[in-house]
């Protein structure tokens, strides 16, 4: 043991004493612990976004309802919030959430169209993205490993101590495992001390934590096994880390991008303004329709409010909500098609990743944080489930029970989703 000790003692000197590792150690870390501080700012930022939306939501809907008695007034001018709370890991991998919204408010008109018409945001920004933790570790980490270990083997030669080192060394971990273990704890530090701390302040959980951090570890310590594996036999430390780059460059950029090319020509999808359009021409075209076309497929959906679909007036609310769910049903086809083709897309993109190991860390990590794909579409089938219950909700003051009473307006579905 205290051999062991000796040996690692003396290689942490050694790294002490190169300047330039130890600047890329502290660009390392300072890297990462701005994308910890990034994360964290924008997950407190969207948090607050959420509480402050809370608040302007229950009182926009309470004055509407002093206003208003009216159902179909009611349901016209109430708007309902939604919102996807991030969870306690979204700050290390943002994922998804620059590109799909993750709050809505809506109201009972035809669901499609509030859906796909999503926040305005600059697309040049979103498509930017944000540095947040997992790009660091997926997309630069690979960069440092490759500058600390790539010269391991080749520096020596070259300056002629290789020979005198392997012969006079009492076995190989003496020489090259003790450095490799202290170059590779050194970076694991600087990069990962940020994440512990910002996993402590957003309050992540043990099995979490202990998770992001063996997968950090395995990826980290799959590029330090390929550094050091190719630079054994070189004795050229530029044309090492020239080929480790051009692999960097392979695994991060080249088979993603054409992945994603593949994917995207080989699925077909529906755009979203395809899907509003849809709908929207549906629920024009209702209005020139004889009430019957609207009414009769309604009734299918709704049997029960079959006695009391007769209209005296050319307009009445309860047609008008029938409407705009036909323009639903009509664009439900299209909707449809569009949710399968991003799961058959996402489940191609895992195919890829498994050649691409920067991209297979990054799909772990924002499915473990809840911010990748598949937490934006199942977000979008809550808000789905709650309008359904909305509907539910206001079908029976519009066709049959008059105006609503105070305490049924108090007991309306609300949209609440508990922090992961």
């Amino acid at each position: 043991m205290s051999y062991l000790i000796t040996q690692l003692s003396r290689e942490w000197g050694f790294l002490l004493r190169q300047k330039y590792l130890v600047v890329l150690l502290l660009c390392s870390f300072v890297l990462s612990a701005f994308a910890i501080y990034s994360g964290l700012s924008e997950v407190n930022a969207q948090q607050q976004t959420i509480e402050r939306l809370k608040v302007a939501d229950q009182s926009d809907r309470a004055k509407v309802q002093n206003k208003q008695t009216d159902p179909g007034m009611l349901a016209y001018y109430s708007f309902h919030l939604t919102y996807s709370q991030p969870s306690n890991l979204a700050f290390a991998a943002l994922g998804e959430r620059d590109i799909f919204p993750w709050k809505h408010r809506i109201n009972l008109l035809a669901l499609e169209g509030q859906i796909y018409e999503s926040d305005a945001q600059n697309a040049e920004l979103a498509q930017a993205g944000k540095i947040d933790f997992v790009f660091v570790i997926s997309a630069l980490a690979p960069l440092v490993i490759i500058l600390l270990f790539h010269d391991l083997f080749a520096n020596e030669r070259t300056s002629g101590r290789h020979d005198l080192l392997v012969t006079t060394a009492k076995s190989y971990f003496a020489l090259w495992g003790a450095r490799i273990t202290v170059r590779f704890i050194a970076v694991m530090v600087c990069l990962m001390l940020p994440f512990l701390v910002g996993a402590f302040i957003a309050g992540a959980t043990a099995l979490d934590i202990v998770y992001v951090s063996l997968l950090c570890i395995a990826y980290l310590g799959f590029w330090t096994a390929l550094s050091v594996w190719w630079g054994k036999k070189a004795s050229s430390a530029p044309r090492v880390a020239s080929s480790l780059i051009g692999v960097w460059v392979l695994f991060a950029f080249i088979i993603p991008i054409l992945g994603d090319l593949a994917i995207n020509k080989s699925v077909y999808s529906p755009k979203g303004g395809d899907i509003m359009l849809t709908q929207r021409e549906a629920v024009n075209d209702a209005w020139d329709l004889p009430k019957s076309a609207t009414m009769e497929p309604f009734i299918e959906l709704y049997p029960a409010l079959a006695p009391y679909t007769r209209m005296s007036s050319e307009f009445e609310w309860k047609w008008y909500y029938a409407f705009q769910q036909m323009g639903d049903v009509k664009a439900a086809k299209l909707s449809k098609a569009y949710r399968d083709a991003a799961e058959k897309k996402y489940d191609l993109a895992g195919v890829v990743s498994w050649f691409s190991p920067p991209l297979l860390l990054q799909r772990s990590l924002t499915r473990a944080a809840d911010t990748d794909s598949i937490a934006a579409y199942a977000y979008e089938q809550k808000i789905r489930d709650y309008h359904q219950q909305l509907r539910e909700f206001y079908y029976p003051w519009l066709f049959y029970k008059g105006d609503p009473t105070k305490t049924a307006l108090e007991n309306m579905p609300r949209f609440d989703t508990p922090k992961q």
